[in-house]
């Protein structure tokens, strides 16, 4: 493997960042002027071609392969980064599974799998990822606005693990505050994405605001949190829905 040790940029690595918010993540980060590691779980095309954007707009991206409902996956995800740029200074944990359903309903199977991701994931990925940086390190998770209200009977699992998160941001904010590391949790409401694309319109009109978010308004505050101007904030969770969980 061809490493990169120059310590002149720092380096990001996004969970979840050939798709949707994750992919808007990594090419804003880039364009912040990191070296942006990503992981991708089945979906090698998606990858490269965030790869190919960010090389376009002459940046510098690995794709790495790692499901993050696997602890081993995810730490060694974390040391191929780590090791090919040579540092590590800002991890966004995006990546998350979905399941609706009621009480009656949900299976115990799906109710695993939505905490071995959404939760578990997420904190193999913080504990792998602070255990590479130094000083100043940045961790972002990506939750939902489903934490701070129920937006749908059938949601109840996943608000219940992105309320989750949002503790586990409020506790570890506190933990690593000496070592000089920020820990802060974004919380979106709808954004248009292609998994959203089929649905996203009818839910505007349920957004005080009458529209729904893209994904580089996450991106845009991935941004903010990633960089300097957010150095007096952590243990935060920034909610941004256009109003839907008031």
């Amino acid at each position: 493997m061809n490493t990169d040790r120059s310590n002149e940029k720092e380096v990001a690595l996004v969970f979840g960042g050939s798709r949707g918010i994750g992919a808007a993540a990594v090419r804003r980060l880039s364009y912040d002027g990191f070296s942006v590691g990503f992981t991708y779980v089945s979906r090698p095309d998606s990858a490269q071609h965030v790869v190919d954007a960010v090389a376009a707009d002459g940046g510098h991206a690995l794709a790495v392969q790692a499901d993050s409902a696997d602890a081993a996956a995810i730490r060694q995800a974390v040391e191929k980064v780590a090791t090919h740029f040579g540092r590590l200074d800002v991890v966004v944990i995006n990546a998350g599974v979905l399941r609706l359903g009621t009480i009656d309903t949900f299976t115990l199977e799906d109710l695993d799998q939505v905490l071995q991701v959404n939760v578990r994931g997420v904190y193999v990925a913080i504990q792998a990822a602070v255990a590479r940086m130094g000083g100043d390190g940045r961790i972002i998770t990506i939750g939902s606005n489903s934490a701070v209200r129920p937006l749908t009977p059938a949601g109840t699992v996943y608000g219940m693990s992105k309320a989750a998160v949002a503790a586990m941001v409020k506790g570890l904010a506190l933990e690593l505050a000496p070592r000089g590391i920020r820990v802060n949790n974004i919380q979106p409401g709808p954004i248009r994405t292609d998994m959203t694309a089929e649905h996203i319109e009818r839910i505007k009109d349920m957004v005080p605001l009458k529209q729904v978010g893209e994904t580089e308004d996450i991106a845009e505050l991935v941004s903010y949190l990633a960089g300097a101007s957010s150095r007096y904030m952590t243990g935060s969770s920034l909610t941004i829905d256009g109003g839907m969980a008031l």
